[in-house]
């Protein structure tokens, strides 16, 4: 079989190509509307390695599909990066100071790679329900600037967001 992105995702991947296709794939489920997939790792991957560069951006306005990545700016990631999915318990880092993604423990072949998604996203365009069922679970997604100091202490959050919360709490 091809290595190529399912029907169901490929309207958001160029030309339906993996774009890092010895590191993760694009797994979708159900029909296109359920809007069901996830990003696996294709290999290991050591706690605090990099996973991918965050590179080939495009800038846009606060939407469901950008990252934001400074106090003003958000970017389309245009990579299946694109697919991770939230969890309050992520199995990656996406370190928008750094502009890469690591790993925050070791991940096996087969393992979703997610993110906290408030750790870059200070208001989401477009909240949703979390159901990770970690024991850190938020509940609510709708952004960093909705969640206590503390919940927040718990994670690594780009610096962005430290500055917000250092404004919020003065």
């Amino acid at each position: 079989m091809p290595n190529t992105v399912p029907e169901a995702c490929s309207d958001i991947i160029i030309a339906g190509k993996p774009t890092h296709p010895n590191d993760f794939k694009v797994v979708c489920q159900g029909s296109p509307e359920s809007f069901s997939s996830k990003l696996c790792a294709e290999r290991a991957f050591s706690k605090g390695s990099v996973i991918a560069p965050l590179e080939g951006l495009t800038p846009n306005a606060k939407r469901y599909s950008t990252v934001q990545i400074s106090e003003t700016k958000h970017i389309e990631l245009n990579s299946d990066l694109v697919f991770m999915n939230h969890s309050c318990d992520p199995s990656t880092l996406m370190d928008v100071d750094r502009m890469v993604v690591t790993a925050t423990r070791d991940i096996a072949a087969g393992d979703e790679l997610t993110f906290f998604y408030p750790s870059t996203e200070w208001d989401m365009a477009q909240p949703f329900s979390c159901w990770c069922g970690s024991s850190k679970c938020i509940e609510t997604v709708q952004g960093a600037q909705y969640l206590s100091t503390d919940t927040l202490n718990q994670f690594k959050l780009s610096n962005h967001i430290q500055n917000f919360i250092k404004q919020r709490d003065a």
